[in-house]
């Protein structure tokens, strides 16, 4: 069976394509080959546009199989289940860079789909999807703007890494992902440990020159074989429609409407120009039929405007001008650790959560190197916090996609495991919302784990950008904290998050065909700029630095080194003797192959308790020692005392008292706590303790 095979070399190691070899009912389809990664990508859209709908229907899919790393699933069935957190945002970094080469008039449902097959752990299956899917839209018969190519960028002791493997990019300190068209920046996507900002500027366009590499072998590959792109009908807005809008509602009416920056107020003032509008255009159908998508563009085109030839923002506010800011901690009680931040019309209330490490998250994907997570964020975006309302089904991609930008962001602060022995939760909760919630989140967590009393290295905040663009590459604007409206209408969402020293976190989705250096640079010194003050004026006046302890409702935990040989000791015959400490303490124990023991719970008393029973169990008893226990059982020559489970020692009759006495139980009952001190060993090779010998200041 005869197919074509293209490849080139990228970072060191070859990337072959193989095309017409399978799934060729696909529109378009490539096997893709990078060291041993095989996955197959491909491309399909249906014949019709959808009826009723105002938007591109575009649906990525990355879909990791246990087989591509030789393992079965978990769980009952043995099967994969719904996809992983790591395949959603894979999806989303996939769609966001070839979402706006699409045409904006495009109806047709379109598919990318991204089947994992092998896995090399040199060669990460998330790049080469992403490389893939690119492939197979440009080869395909599907209309698109491309092609586009993407690169990761790892960073190891000051050294830039182009497309790291598995291990680098898991314990490097950058993850960047950057995307590009022929001549522009079109997506951005990083994680890293405070990386300054021309270093970062450095990196992505790093990143670009490899990416314009790749744009060449894919160009090359649609002279020799790409399918003529199919026609379509077009869903645009027929220009005597706009013509007739502009007569009844003229662009200065349509001004007065859009510049509000009360979100409910603006939303009134569209709904009376649509009623108006509908009455005028009763008798034409056609127009009714897409008149809130016309308006829609009318809101676009003027707010777009306003923006750019005025310097007028919706809200009145000056370019690069904050919303009001608010910070709050301690708002909920009885959690472990709680802070609001508000920035205008939206408002995050994150709560942290304190537990032992065993209650970190365990992952059962792809990469070998992460199993489970210590630091968990989720987000939470409920339909009240933008006045509407729709039943809660759990989080989509998008609440995915913000939880873990938060968790990239703050991440590299987190005290290690040593210092700070917890799992930790937090979770964000949006009550209001009116652009960057993402970054707002950040802002709100930073002061949640600070009243937690989570030693952060530094506090952390993040600001969101938008730009809009004119007709030219050199007449734009951009506008630092956007709202909804101009995150909408604008070109660009571009956020970044940081401390006062360098950049955590980057996540940048535009809608037009890429940026140009100049914008990209002035987004993250704007960035910056806005950050600063937001930490400056709003997060360290609200809470300057994390409080000594951890709140009185978050559990505590003691930490102690044991000898690893004598974990059977506390562990005990079927786990007996740990659970009868637990029972007694009501505490949680966490013992580590290396003998690190970690002992959590609320009550200092019964922590203390059990750290006293394993430090006995674990204790070689030697001559001398003194020690408490409690008297289990009498015989005729002596009583038997335990000192912590399983820990029993022997009193003979002879040592009980100073005077002579003739029975055990003139002296001793059941249940007395009693001191003893060690005598060493008797003939039988059995502890002995005495105690009459007892010193009287001990």
């Amino acid at each position: 069976m005869a197919y074509k095979s293209y490849s080139m070399e990228l970072a060191g190691r070859t990337l072959t394509v193989d095309v017409g070899r399978v799934a060729k009912q696909a529109n378009g389809a490539a096997l893709m080959h990078y060291g041993d990664t095989t996955v197959l990508c491909t491309a399909t859209a249906s014949e019709k546009p959808r009826e009723g709908i105002d938007f591109f229907p575009l649906s990525v899919e990355f879909e990791e199989k246990m087989y591509s790393v030789g393992k079965i699933p978990g769980g009952f069935n043995k099967r994969e289940g719904k996809a992983s957190e790591n395949s959603v945002l894979t999806a989303r970094v996939i769609d966001r860079p070839m979402r706006p080469l699409f045409p904006k008039d495009y109806r047709n449902d379109c598919t990318l789909n991204n089947l994992v097959l092998s896995v090399d752990t040199e060669c990460r299956p998330e790049l080469v999807a992403m490389l893939g899917s690119a492939i197979a839209t440009s080869i395909s018969d599907i209309p698109f703007a491309g092609p586009c190519a993407t690169t990761q960028l790892g960073m190891i002791d000051g050294e830039f890494i182009v497309n790291p493997s598995q291990e680098q990019w898991d314990n490097g300190d950058l993850n960047l992902t950057v995307a590009s068209t022929s001549e522009k920046v079109i997506m951005i996507e990083a994680g890293a440990n405070e990386i300054p900002e021309d270093k970062m500027i450095e990196a992505i366009y790093m990143c670009h020159e490899v990416n314009q590499e790749i744009i060449a072998f894919i160009n090359k590959m649609v002279d020799e074989i790409g399918k003529p792109k199919h026609a379509y009908t077009s869903c645009a807005i027929p220009e005597e429609m706009f013509a007739a809008i502009k007569e009844i509602v003229p662009p200065a009416e349509m001004e007065v409407a859009v510049f509000s920056d009360d979100k409910q107020t603006r939303e009134e003032n569209v709904r009376n120009v649509t009623e108006k509008l509908a009455e005028a255009f009763a008798d034409k159908e056609e127009w009714l039929a897409v008149l809130d998508e016309a308006v829609y563009q009318y809101q676009k085109k003027t707010v777009r405007k306003m923006i750019l030839k005025d310097h007028k923002r919706p809200d009145g506010r000056e370019i690069t001008q904050i919303r009001p800011l608010a910070g709050e901690v301690d708002i909920i009680p009885r959690v472990h650790g709680s802070a609001m931040f508000t920035r205008g019309q939206t408002q995050i209330c994150t709560i942290t959560t304190l537990a032992p490490l065993s209650e970190r998250q365990k992952i059962d994907g792809l990469d070998p190197n992460v199993t489970s997570k210590r630091y968990m964020h989720q987000y939470n975006f409920p339909s009240y916090s933008v006045g509407e309302t729709k039943p809660s089904r759990g989080p989509g991609r998008r609440e995915i996609g913000h939880g873990a930008l938060a968790e990239k962001a703050l991440v590299p602060v987190l005290p290690s495991e040593e210092e700070f022995p917890y799992a930790m939760r937090l979770v964000s909760e949006t009550f209001e919302s009116n652009g960057s919630t993402s970054q707002a989140s950040i802002c709100a967590s930073t002061m949640s784990l600070m009243a937690a009393g989570v030693p952060i290295k530094k506090p952390v905040a993040g600001i969101s950008c938008g730009l809009v663009t004119g007709d030219t590459d050199d007449d734009y604007i951009v506008l630092t904290d956007i709202q909804g409206l101009e995150d909408f209408f604008g070109d660009m969402d571009f956020k970044v998050a940081g401390t006062k020293d360098g950049i955590t976190a980057i996540q940048m989705d535009i809608k037009i065909h890429g940026l140009t250096r100049p914008i990209v640079e002035e987004a993250i010194k704007r960035t910056r700029e806005a950050r600063m003050y937001i930490l400056e004026n709003t997060i360290l006046p609200t809470i300057a630095e994390p409080r000594k302890e951890v709140g009185k409702y978050a559990p505590k935990i003691i930490q102690m080194q044991i000898d690893p040989q004598k974990i059977g000791d506390v562990v005990g015959q079927r786990g007996k003797t740990i659970n009868t400490i637990i029972e007694r303490t009501g505490v949680k124990i966490d013992i580590t192959d290396d003998g690190a023991v970690s002992i959590c719970g609320t009550d200092q008393k019964g922590m203390d308790e059990a750290k006293r029973m394993i430090e006995i169990i674990t204790t070689e008893f030697e001559a001398g020692q003194i020690f408490t226990g409690r008297v289990v059982s009498i015989k005729e020559f002596g009583a038997f005392l335990e000192f912590a489970p399983g820990k029993e020692g022997m009193v003979h009759i002879s040592k009980i008292s100073k005077q002579r006495i003739n029975r055990v139980e003139d002296v001793l009952t059941l249940g007395d706590k009693v001191k003893v001190i060690c005598l060493g060993k008797d003939k039988m090779g059995r502890i002995s303790f005495s105690m009459k010998d007892v010193p009287e200041e001990a």
